[in-house]
């Protein structure tokens, strides 16, 4: 079965911090049914970048039935991740727990402002932002998809901006097309959409806003195959970075016919 894209597509690396990525799709770690399950969909996924919710799992490698224990840092590049977090604080606390722990020095920062969407508290993030990039780490943020709040976590120094495409966990695809292009359009650190895609054709849209990436974990783990789900978040992403940079035709709103009349038998 053919898992990428034909050899003569091809696009620059992904570059986020300083180091470069070949994949352009990134997953999460939460929610499968079981570990076995999650190795197999990670590696069908083709993702280098695994995210790890440092507040929600073991830190200790040694034990089997962790998380950590199943990822190899060599395979794939673990990125901390202060899910769970309801206040700069916390986030800024488990950041750097990871870092002690022996996680890189890259954290995707997410500060939840409302427990029952999921949102972003914008205020706490931007305060987190800008102290864990004094202390050296390297900022991926988790945000909504507004321009301003983009534009101020690229001021604070971040290494990419995250808005996501609609609530974490609803699988409602990108909402807002127009604003993450407006997003894309304005910034100069990497776009990485994160959350609410929910199938292969949501993965392919997204992408075709021009975005650097896209992150997800629940439309992979809770497929009823996960890892079937995963070939197809791959496949998806690739395609959808390739259209963008193929560039769509115009939309008419007249028919054009496909082939031309000069020449026609008659």
């Amino acid at each position: 079965m053919t898992t990428t894209l034909t050899a003569s597509f091809q696009d620059a690396p992904l570059a986020i911090g300083g180091r470069s990525f070949r994949s352009r799709l990134m997953v999460g770690t939460g929610k499968y049914r079981d570990n076995a399950t999650m190795v197999r969909a990670i590696e069908a996924s083709g993702a280098e970048i695994v995210t790890v919710a440092v507040r929600r799992v073991s830190l200790d490698r040694s034990k089997e039935e962790g998380i950590l224990h199943h990822l190899d840092p060599a395979r794939v590049f673990l990125l901390a991740n202060t899910a769970g977090c309801y206040t700069a604080e916390d986030a800024m606390r488990y950041a750097r727990l990871a870092r002690e722990a022996g996680f890189n020095e890259f954290v995707k920062l997410e500060v939840i402002g409302d427990q029952q969407t999921l949102l972003p508290d914008v205020a706490g993030l931007l305060e987190a932002a800008r102290q864990l990039v004094r202390e050296g780490f390297v900022v991926m943020a988790y945000t909504n998809e507004d321009l301003v709040t983009a534009l101020r976590l690229e001021d604070a120094g971040i290494a990419a901006v995250m808005p996501l495409a609609s609530p974490i966990g609803s699988g409602l695809g990108l909402l807002n097309p127009y604003h993450v292009r407006i997003i894309k359009s304005r910034l100069t650190v990497p776009v990485i959409v994160d959350a609410g895609v929910g199938t292969a054709s949501d993965a392919c849209v997204t992408m075709e806003q021009g975005v650097d990436g896209i992150l997800m974990n629940t439309a992979i783990a809770e497929a009823r195959d996960p890892a079937q789900m995963a070939h197809a978040m791959r496949l998806a992403t690739e395609a959808g970075r390739a259209a963008y940079l193929a560039g769509r035709m115009a939309r008419r709103e007249v028919a054009v016919p496909s082939s031309p009349e000069k020449g026609m038998l008659s």
